[in-house]
């Protein structure tokens, strides 16, 4: 049960955590105002709980598949949330570019947080009123969150102390397959709700990664690894970070234009 603790809240805290460290450390590289960060934290916090609370009357909806098809729509709204930061960035000359970058951050760190939050809290709450497997839970999860947050503090550090330009484009590449893994996660909640047909994986690399270890939870947090993914999965995985890549290439592309 420690084990099992330990790789569930690892899991859940380590896509918050990057999310959040990224956007941190590319708002001080950009020289934004760190306050967001609050806002962000506290409707995100609270978002959770009540994500977490109605969950069961959310899972009733369409057809019992309502869980899925929220955390799809959550996926893919960080997703647009990353699309439209790597828009934004190079016009932050202009107002209105500048405030839709912030709000593409909170959103995104809000997001992120009702997402992972929620799970947390669901697993955690199971456990309450059976002392035996509580505390276990309790100690197991201490150390999940406590990895999961020391990776977001390493990548923060990470991208602060770098050369500033080399540091915005390692957070960039960052977010790419954050992005990526994104929306290939909600191609996989979609396949579990039956809305895409299930096919055979393109490859099984479980025996050489396996998901429940801290590698492999590392890096699907990281680049949405999958040990054994779906066709539509990879499809959207490399697709969306082409689209990403390609709306970064024609902001900056359209910048340099302007006179």
């Amino acid at each position: 049960m420690l084990l099992n603790a330990v790789i569930i809240i690892l899991r859940e805290v380590l896509e918050a955590a990057l999310i959040i460290s990224v956007f941190l450390a590319l708002s001080q590289l950009l020289n934004r105002n760190l306050w967001w960060m609050l806002v962000a934290l506290v409707l995100g916090f609270g978002g959770a709980y009540v994500y977490a609370v109605n969950l069961g009357q959310v899972s009733m909806m369409a057809g019992g598949t309502g869980q899925e098809i929220v955390n799809a729509c959550l996926h893919s709204l960080i997703f647009l949330c990353l699309l439209l930061f790597m828009i934004s960035v190079p016009h932050q000359q202009h107002v209105s570019w500048r405030l839709l970058n912030l709000v593409t951050i909170i959103l995104a760190v809000i997001t992120a947080i009702v997402r992972e939050g929620s799970e947390i809290i669901l697993y955690i709450n199971g456990f309450i009123g059976i002392p035996d497997l509580l505390s276990p839970v309790l100690m197991g999860g201490a150390v999940g969150a406590g990895i999961g947050l020391s990776v977001g503090v390493f990548f923060y550090y990470l991208l602060v102390n770098m050369r500033r330009s080399h540091g915005i484009w390692l957070g960039y590449l960052i977010l790419l397959l954050i992005g990526g893994s994104m929306v290939a996660q909600a191609v996989e909640f979609m396949i579990q709700a039956d809305y895409i047909s299930a096919t055979t994986p393109i490859w099984d690399s479980s025996h050489w990664i396996s998901e429940r270890s801290a590698v492999g939870q590392l890096l699907y947090a990281l680049v949405g690894y999958e040990a054994t993914p779906a066709p539509q999965q990879a499809a959207a995985y490399f697709i969306s970070i082409g689209v990403l890549i390609a709306a970064a290439v024609i902001s900056y592309t359209i910048r340099g234009r302007t006179p």
